[in-house]
């Protein structure tokens, strides 16, 4: 009888494994195989898609990156994946993941980043969101952050809403940032038809410390994995002006999704402990901040006139360790951009 139980534990978290593979926590949507909404972008013999279509790994070594994108475009939408990054040394090595319409408006596109940015070994990964619009690539909108896990150890979820009135960036199901569009704006705000990307690609000239430390093929293939991918919108002809009535359906739902007060708490807590550059206190490249940007004066003290966190590394650690508050994933979060 005890065995009988054991077993039906086990079927039953089995189950609820399987449960949770198949959707998006967030809003309860379907995940899709790789091979049917998807197709190659780059590097083919680098992409390596799972016997059941499930996940796909995307390699770079010495002579290719590889990466993936939607087979079709969406006039808005919920995306979103399950990631897990690369170990050891990843310095000069860049994973995005991330809409675009570049192939089609090469100079008025849009464009919704996660940029992960590798690191020397010992040293956290990074990354950054940032938000074009109408190939307004002269007025990035990047903020950077560190991560507060080791995201190579285990998969997280990473996903971009994309609505009328706003988008949402979320790690784990938590909104890390949020652009609220305004009339000021203007054409900077997403507004044309955009697939899903993602890809691994050498970044060395810039990606770590200015390009102080380059990609090293010895530790070669660097290998990102992704699973659970969703696409949530509606596919539509990048020229065609008329939304169909299902989809703008889809979009006044989508455009419902606002943060709750619990979400928000959670927002700036993530916010103030791993953000460690902002543009909207970066008055070295924009001396009056851009229109969405809501200043908060307590936040303000904390950043430099170039948008970086005025105390380093080790005056944090220190402040922390009188405090009694060190934990090891703080401790892996926060790691100096050199």
């Amino acid at each position: 009888m005890e065995k009988l139980q054991f077993y039906s534990l086990i079927f039953l978290l089995l189950l609820l494994h399987v449960s949770s593979s198949s959707s998006s926590s967030l809003f309860n949507i379907s995940t899709i195989p790789f091979t049917t909404g998807f197709t190659p972008l780059f590097g083919e013999p680098n992409i390596f898609p799972s016997l059941d279509h499930q996940s796909v790994q995307l390699h770079l070594n010495q002579y290719t990156g590889s990466g993936f994108k939607s087979s079709d475009l969406y006039n808005h939408g919920f995306f979103s994946a399950k990631i897990k990054l690369p170990s050891d040394y990843t310095a000069g090595i860049v994973v995005a993941f991330y809409t675009t319409n570049g192939d089609i408006f090469r100079k008025t596109h849009d464009e919704l980043d996660f940029e992960f940015l590798g690191n020397i070994r010992g040293k956290a990964w990074r990354f950054q969101t940032n938000m074009y619009g109408n190939g307004s690539t002269n007025r990035g909108r990047e903020e950077r952050y560190y991560l507060p896990f080791d995201p190579s150890k285990h998969f997280h979820t990473y996903s971009i809403l994309w609505t009328t009135n706003n988008i949402i960036f979320y790690i784990d199901d938590v909104p890390i940032r949020e652009i609220v569009r305004n009339d000021e704006m203007g054409a900077d705000f997403p507004s044309k038809p955009m697939g899903l990307y993602a890809t691994i690609w050498d970044a060395s000239d810039w990606a770590t410390s200015g390009g102080k430390y380059r990609a090293n093929y010895k530790y070669a293939p660097f290998v990102v994995e992704f699973t659970d991918l969703v696409l949530h919108g509606c596919p539509a002809d990048p020229l065609e002006e008329v939304v169909a009535a299902a989809c703008a359906q889809r979009h006044d739902q989508l455009a419902t999704i606002g943060i709750t007060p619990k979400q928000k708490s959670a927002m700036k807590n993530f916010r103030s402990k791993y953000m460690y550059y902002s543009y909207c206190y970066d008055t070295l490249r924009y001396p009056a901040p851009p229109p969405e940007c809501v200043v908060d004066p307590v936040e303000r003290q904390l950043f430099k006139e170039t948008g970086r966190l005025k105390f380093d590394d080790k005056h944090r650690r220190r402040r922390a360790k009188k405090r009694g508050q060190v934990m090891g994933a703080r401790n892996y979060g926060n790691q100096e951009d050199e």
